[in-house]
């Protein structure tokens, strides 16, 4: 190391603020606290398919009592298996929001958060949630840097033309690439561009890629917004 420093090839790190560390640290825990509830709401609607034949919206699951869970399922065992699980996810549900109501009153806002309101599909706190992890966009000196450390494009190995295996899967940020995730999949929901996109990449390849093909297209955009401070244009970024 003290020979790479005199050589001036040492790569640096980059040190987060500690004053917004806490605040940081806290949209981390909800994210990974969403992830466990969208992993519990999974478990549930496969064991109710599997047994009842009935697909359920995610809401009407949260709303199911017991009563209903009788009705519904054969067995005493699986209305326990079924109970403890709605259990979880109404513990789940409050802390959640919990520290949304705690993240809301610290976070400061800033012109890029401002700005990455006008994406489709992010929210205040998946803005907050960008702008803290992503930090100072200065660091990262092209757009393509940016969405490697988001983790939104591949990291392959190639020689000669042939693939030799993955290199670097778990370097960049996990909650960025969350964060992309999950503005992708509203951003499908509720914009008709982003919709067409979306579905052209998946009648090519599978749902999945197709996600995260937007998720990339997200990411991109994000890195001109709070670099330039502009709004979204859909057009630009799928058109």
């Amino acid at each position: 190391m003290a020979h790479l420093l005199r050589l001036g090839v040492l790569p640096e790190g980059d040190i987060y603020p500690k004053a917004e560390r806490a605040v940081r640290d806290a949209l981390r825990k909800r994210s990974h606290l969403v992830r466990q509830q969208t992993a519990n709401v999974l478990r549930l609607h496969n064991i109710l398919v599997r047994n009842t034949g009935v697909r359920l919206s995610a809401k009407r699951i949260h709303a199911l009592t017991k009563a209903d869970l009788q009705g519904m399922l054969p067995e005493a065992d699986q209305v326990l298996a079924v109970t403890s699980s709605l259990a979880v996810l109404d513990c789940l549900r409050h802390q959640i929001k919990s520290l949304e109501k705690a993240v809301l009153k610290r976070l400061k806002h800033s012109p890029a958060s401002e700005q990455l309101l006008t994406v489709d599909g992010i929210g205040a706190i998946l803005a907050q949630t960008i702008v803290l992890e992503t930090g100072h966009i200065g660091r990262f000196p092209t757009v393509g840097h940016y969405a490697s450390y988001c983790r939104c494009v591949t990291s392959t190995k190639i020689s000669n033309g042939k693939r030799k295996g993955q290199g670097n899967v778990k370097n960049g940020n996990p909650y960025l690439e969350w964060a992309y995730m999950e503005a992708a999949q509203f951003a499908i929901r509720f914009s008709v561009q982003v919709q067409r996109f979306y579905q052209r990449k998946e009648a090519k390849s599978h749902m999945m890629l197709a996600r995260k093909a937007v998720a990339h297209k997200l990411s991109r955009a994000c890195y001109y917004i709070m670099r330039d401070l502009v709004p979204f244009d859909v057009q630009k970024a799928f058109g």
